[in-house]
């Protein structure tokens, strides 16, 4: 692989860092104070709507989706840098862009699997981002780390699909401009392949018997930026059996394929997220003395800065390498390494994290800082999409494979 970036990326770097520098940033605080403002916090505040509007206007929209039908038709190895520089700003600027999750993921989905009919009603107004969605998979009842524990019924009734069962950290689903689920459940509980009894369907927010009960914190926070997670009931919800995605049984080979973009897509902004930490721990360490010399030149907060730059250089040659991989000989290709970021990058990116709060003492642990934010979403993306666990026991098994006969 070649390690410089095309002449399309850098010129969309620039343009992107550009638009960081002149309207994410000063808009941080603008959000803040908006929604501290307005009557729900789960609306989304009006600068954000700017952001979106001058993004797309600039051409910094869908820059995720690799199909130059639906997207900027940009490859994932040309994507990474642009995530990366996302990330920096996690709660406003993949969203100005139209590339949050969940909705990319979703919007992957419906691409790749959806109908004609499903991708009109729900993929293009995706794109335009006019609303926004949720993925309904993880359940409280079940160590959902494993999908084929997952409890919840999708049964044929006519021509119809009635499901019930519970649903947590349901991502977007405080956001009311969020409009659609996807929810994955069981259409075959007894099938003898344990990965071809469940299914996917759409379960538009308001159709009778959908329930958000309540938002869901992490570690105290209820993350407002991308609509926050949220516990979701389904009570005898009745959808038309058009709104299956794909075929029945195939629900469990659908959630792979998502994941997959979607997990490297986390490790890609995490770096701009611990970028952001090591730019701030510098400018802390310059600015503040302690015990009669600056924190600048305290040996501890010295190793903490060349530690922290030594594993972003890593950590992004690893990204880079999955993002090449998957461009060239496909996600299946790709599986080790995407595994090992995911395992890697937010357990070092929380790391750097904590470091760059311990730096700021009590203004670390505030909101007058994003490095509380930052970590919280760093450390619960160790067990978002598959705890780090879970892939370490898949990454051995095909490490040992090698000398098993």
């Amino acid at each position: 692989m070649h390690f410089a970036y095309d002449t399309r990326t850098e010129e969309l770097r620039e343009r992107l860092l550009a638009f960081m520098d002149e309207h994410v940033y000063p808009a941080e605080a603008v959000a803040q104070e908006q929604r501290a403002r307005q009557k729900s916090p789960w609306d989304t505040p009006p600068v954000v709507e700017e952001l979106k509007e001058r993004a797309r206007g600039e051409g910094l929209w869908n820059l995720f989706l690799p199909d130059a039908e639906h997207g900027a038709g940009l490859t994932n190895l040309q994507y990474a840098p642009l995530a990366e520089i996302s990330g920096r700003s996690p709660q406003l600027a993949p969203t100005a862009l139209n590339c949050a999750a969940p909705d990319t993921g979703n919007m992957e989905l419906l691409a790749e699997f959806g109908s004609p009919q499903q991708q009109e009603r729900w993929l293009s107004p995706l794109l335009a981002g006019e609303i926004r969605s949720a993925f309904a998979m993880t359940e409280p009842e079940v160590a959902s780390s494993d999908a084929t524990n997952i409890e919840t019924r999708i049964e044929r009734q006519g021509d119809s699909y009635v499901i019930n069962g519970r649903k947590w950290y349901i991502t977007g689903a405080m956001n009311p401009d969020c409009a659609v689920f996807i929810v994955m459940g069981k259409t075959d509980p007894e099938g003898a392949d344990i990965r071809r009894q469940q299914s996917m369907v759409l379960v538009p927010r308001d159709t009778p018997g959908v329930e958000v009960v309540r938002a869901l914190q992490s570690y105290g926070f209820e993350d407002h930026s991308h609509g926050g997670h949220a516990e979701v009931v389904f009570r005898d919800v009745r959808v038309p059996a058009d709104h299956l995605i794909g075929e029945e049984g195939g629900g469990f080979a659908i959630a792979q394929a998502r994941l997959g973009p979607g997990r490297i897509h986390h490790c890609m902004r995490l770096i701009g997220m611990a970028e952001r930490g090591i730019e701030l721990m510098c400018r802390r360490a310059v600015s503040r003395t302690a015990f009669g010399k600056p924190l600048a030149q305290q040996g501890v907060v010295q190793e903490w800065i060349a530690d922290a730059r030594v594993a972003v250089e890593q950590l992004r040659l690893l990204v880079l390498k999955t993002a090449w991989l998957m461009d060239t000989v496909g996600n299946r290709g790709a599986h080790t390494e995407i595994q090992a970021i995911k395992i890697a990058v937010p357990r070092t990116v929380a790391g750097i994290l904590d470091q760059a709060v311990q730096l700021h003492g009590g203004g670390g642990v505030g909101q007058d800082f994003p490095l509380a934010e930052l970590w919280t979403s760093a450390r619960t993306l160790r067990l978002a999409d598959g705890p780090d666990e879970v892939h370490q026991r898949s990454l051995a098994r095909r490490e040992l494979k090698r000398y098993q006969k």
